[in-house]
Parts: C-alpha cells; sequence; structure tokens
C-alpha cells in the first residue's frame, strides 16, 4: 500500500492544477490558496516518502515531473490573476524563469524525447523556493528577496540541467547532479 504513495500525491497535484485554474478563473483566491498549500506540500511529501522508502521509479518521476510542470504554471496563473501589479513590476524575472525552463525543457525533448526529470538536488531546491514563495505571497503577502533567490536558484539549476543534458546519452532518473555525475565517471559507475 506505501508503495503508491508518492504516485498517488502527485496524481492529487496534477488533479488539483485544473482545480486551482478554474478557482482562478472564478476569482475566487480564497479557495485558490486552500488548494494550492496542501498541493505545494504534496510535492515535498512525495519525494521525501519515496526517498525514505526507497520508492523511487520511471514512472514516480514522470509524475512528480508532469506535476511540478503543472502546478508551476497554476501557481504562476493564479499569480497572475490575484496579483497582477506583483506581474507587472517584476515582468523581466517571470520572462527569466520561464524562459530559463522552456529552453531546458525544450533541449530535453528534443535530446531524450521527454522531460528531464532528473531530480537535481539544485532542481529539488528551487522548486522548494518557489513553492515556498508562492504559498507565502497567497499566505503572507509579498517578499521580493525570495521571489529573486528562487528565480536565481532556478535559473541555475536549468543551467545545470542543460549540461547535464549534454553529458548524459540516454536518460536517467534521479542525477543528484554535476559534481556527482562526474564523480560516478571518475569512479567507474556512470557512463
Amino acid at each position: 500500500m506505501l508503495r503508491h504513495v508518492p504516485n498517488a500525491l502527485s496524481i492529487a497535484r496534477i488533479l488539483a492544477s485544473p482545480v486551482l485554474v478554474v478557482l482562478a478563473a472564478a476569482g475566487n483566491e480564497t479557495a485558490f490558496t486552500w488548494v494550492l498549500v496542501p498541493a505545494l506540500l504534496s510535492d515535498i511529501a512525495d519525494g521525501l516518502i519515496a526517498r525514505i522508502f526507497r520508492l523511487q521509479s520511471r514512472l514516480g518521476a514522470l509524475l512528480d515531473s508532469i506535476g511540478d510542470v503543472l502546478l508551476l504554471f497554476t501557481s504562476l496563473y493564479g499569480v497572475w490573476v490575484f496579483h497582477p501589479g506583483i506581474v507587472a513590476d517584476h515582468r523581466m524575472t517571470g520572462v527569466l524563469l520561464i524562459g530559463a525552463w522552456a529552453v531546458q525543457a525544450v533541449a530535453a525533448l528534443l535530446r531524450y524525447g521527454r522531460l528531464s526529470s532528473f531530480h537535481t538536488l539544485l532542481s529539488k531546491v528551487a522548486g522548494y523556493l518557489l513553492g515556498i514563495f508562492v504559498g507565502v505571497l497567497f499566505v503572507f503577502g509579498f517578499q521580493p528577496w525570495l521571489l529573486y533567490l528562487a528565480v536565481g536558484v532556478s535559473v541555475v539549476g536549468n543551467l545545470e540541467e542543460l549540461v547535464l543534458l549534454a553529458l548524459l546519452p540516454q536518460w536517467r532518473p534521479d542525477v543528484r547532479g554535476i559534481w556527482w555525475l562526474l564523480r560516478e565517471r571518475r569512479e567507474g559507475r556512470a557512463p
């Protein structure tokens, strides 16, 4: 039973995304926040449960990545609907965030025919920071330093994934980062 929990949490996050879009389109910020915050927390929970109980799988990595992308874009849509002043004032920051992700995603699709879903340490930190920023925004209000930190780490994480795309001839899940991949190669444990 436990082995299905991480995937169930990812699927719940995927299913929450259209609900969030409807709530944002209806202008219901309170309900949007009540659905968004648990969805953000489920992203932390699914990965933690999968790692602690060694339940990682290719399907789980794919579901997690799909859930992450959908939640990222529905969160951004909610920010755009409920906080248009922040979007207008920080337009270039948003373009940088989305542009860095899009370049990496397109490169992964061209290279492997799928999203990278490497789940690097840096991408996890970036995802958590983006989630914290959005959660804090909707619960406590705008914190500019948190926006810049989250976007900066996210951009660096996407750059790392671009390098990993060049280093890995075939896709694999759970690549901790460039340093770990290079160490594996030195020790003869990786392609």
